[in-house]
């Protein structure tokens, strides 16, 4: 009788931690679209080591720095560099956590031919050949694309054929249709688009990289578990992750 009122009671102090963990208070997460691939991975891990679940809303920095200034309430916010340092301006996050970085590559339909990127000719040659092109309008990417086809003396004739998308997410979907050709956007961006394939990197003279990073909210109810969830993101163990998803440590 003993061990099944040990054995009734283990269970439900099982069931009550389960409940718990279900119904308990949540982590709320804005993220950009470029660490998005990292974090999905790395989330589960985290969600245990913290005690608490995680909901997400993604899109361009640019994107979720407007839903914060219409106040949009969260716990933890995972941006570019330049858009926590925003945030921060205006005292609406706590100390900032470096992340990752990812660099500008290309992509196209999955299963078709991959074009010369090689270099600033072949480059060129790809991007007049192609019937057309997409990337974000909003990207945190959108200058450095923007700058290198100026410097490939072709700015004008992209124009005609470049397709903007309100973020990555929208731009691989063009190219997953067949409605673009090649996507321009972060590696981070490419390598988790469905139907979607990475041609390469960009040539080193036109490649730049984006910095990602993180911090608590400041007026965030559940601070002390946005900011375990920072540790959680950033250990040393996250390495392989990063360059399993195209980026690699700030």
């Amino acid at each position: 009788m003993k061990m099944k009122t040990t054995v009734a009671t283990l269970v439900a102090v099982l069931l009550s931690t389960a409940t718990s963990f279900a119904q308990g208070p949540t982590v709320r997460v804005l993220i950009s679209n470029g660490f998005r691939a990292v974090f999905d991975e790395l989330v589960p891990a985290c969600e245990k080591s913290i005690g608490q679940k995680v909901t997400v809303q993604s899109g361009t920095s640019t994107s979720l720095i407007e839903k914060v200034n219409a106040g949009e309430a969260f716990d933890v916010a995972i941006m570019t560099t330049e858009a926590m340092e925003t945030l921060g301006k205006a005292g609406k996050v706590s100390a900032r956590t470096p992340l990752g970085r990812s660099g500008i590559g290309i992509g196209s339909r999955a299963g078709a031919k991959k074009p010369d990127i090689g270099n600033a000719e072949a480059l060129k040659k790809t991007f007049l050949a192609a019937k057309s092109v997409t990337y974000a309008g909003d990207g945190a990417s959108r200058p450095h694309i923007d700058r290198m086809m100026v410097t490939l003396g072709i700015a004008d004739v992209m124009t005609k054929k470049t397709l903007f998308e309100q973020g990555s997410v929208r731009a691989a979907a063009k190219v997953a249709s067949g409605d673009a050709e090649l996507l321009i956007t972060l590696v981070s961006e490419i390598l988790p688009a469905p139907g979607v394939e990475l041609v390469g990197p960009l040539p080193m003279q036109f490649q730049n990289y984006v910095s990602f990073a993180g911090a608590a909210g400041v007026k965030s109810d559940n601070a002390a578990a946005g900011k375990s969830l920072m540790s959680c993101l950033s250990g040393p163990h996250v390495a392989a992750t990063l360059k399993a998803k195209g980026m690699e440590k700030p």
